[in-house]
């Protein structure tokens, strides 16, 4: 018999997919039957599966030492355990240099992502925002249990957007923010130069936002959306398919032809404030895919990538075991190329 401890960090899981986890060589049949025998229990007694972990639970495993070892034994052969895993986090902490930590606590990490950067892997090769978090903690010393809980990104930006991207560190971070983000509880609020002289009510950082409503459909094939201000606008093919979206913004400043705003996102879709702007005007500049045109930047650098920055998250007030992020507010300065 052999028994497993709950840790804070992997709190909040139904039993099952903890499980599936732990026993990476395991299949689901398998783990249902030996809860059904009990020969894994939960806390001394008989579980479905279902049941919702907490700190210091125990499950005990009712096998035999090769058995428990052979179903376990994936998570070491497991691709996020091999050298050629470890190898990508390493080539990624040191090859996306210009990523900036702005704060961490034991289970999150607010990071500076440069446009450019993914976010997520778009191809087996290629390296992103996930794999340098990995890079990054492996390198500092931090305890990374690869086999339990990957570390990754828990808001994801374009390519070309800069800015505010969360990371967990570990499940429980992970399920805080993502159940967060799920119920509109996290303010995410952006900077973004838009061409034209875009004049709302907002006018300074103390006037209440303009509010846009609208539906947005997803070419999945072209990756490309399409905004519509009322239903009777869509296509009725499309109508199933469409989301609603909100989106609030002030104006901040004007020059040279340009605006510079800041957005509050109120929804999350695929490029939906790109999208937003450009169905009244005002196409973000140098955001050639949604009809802006090349951005000439303080710098004398011609952008033709969209001038959209993660600039803020402001958390609510949340219980006391939270993490430290109860009513904060993280802050990321826009790029000087920017405005």
């Amino acid at each position: 018999m052999k028994e497993i401890i709950i840790q804070e960090k992997d709190a909040g899981q139904r039993l099952d997919k903890f499980l599936k986890k732990y026993f990476r060589a395991a299949g689901t049949g398998f783990l249902y039957k030996m809860l059904r025998r009990k020969n894994i229990v939960l806390n001394g007694k008989k579980a479905e599966g279902k049941e919702l972990l907490q700190a210091q639970d125990t499950i005990r495993v009712f096998f035999s030492d090769e058995t428990f070892e052979e179903m376990k034994g994936a998570v070491c052969k497991d691709l996020s355990r091999s050298n050629d895993m470890l190898k990508i986090y390493g080539k990624a902490y040191r090859e996306l240099k210009d990523i900036k930590v702005i704060w961490e606590t034991d289970d999150l990490i607010f990071l500076h992502k440069p446009a450019g950067v993914l976010s997520q892997q778009d191809q087996p090769e290629s390296i992103s925002l996930n794999e340098w978090i990995t890079g990054y903690l492996l390198a500092g010393g931090q305890s990374v249990e690869l086999s339990h809980y990957r570390p990754s990104v828990c808001n994801r930006l374009d390519r070309n957007t800069s800015g505010i991207v969360i990371g967990a560190k570990t499940y429980a971070g992970s399920r805080l923010v993502t159940d967060m983000i799920k119920e509109h509880k996290l303010k995410k609020y952006y900077y973004a130069v838009v061409e034209g002289k875009l004049q709302t009510s907002g006018s300074n950082e103390d006037a209440t936002m303009d509010h846009m409503a609208g539906f947005l459909y997803k070419d999945r094939q072209s990756n490309q959306v399409t905004v519509y201000h009322d239903m009777a606008e869509i296509p009725k093919e499309y109508r199933s398919d469409v989301s609603k979206i909100e989106t609030n913004y002030r104006t901040l400043e004007h020059k040279d032809g340009f605006t510079l705003l800041e957005v509050e996102l109120i929804t999350g879709k695929t490029h939906q404030i790109r999208a937003h702007l450009a169905s009244i005007g005002h196409p973000l500049a140098g955001d050639l895919k949604y009809g802006g045109h090349p951005y000439r930047s303080p710098d004398g650098s011609i952008k033709k990538v969209q001038m959209l920055h993660a600039g803020r998250i402001a958390f609510p007030q949340l219980p006391e075991k939270s993490g430290g992020i109860s009513g904060i507010s993280i802050e990321c300065p826009m790029p000087e190329y920017f405005w």
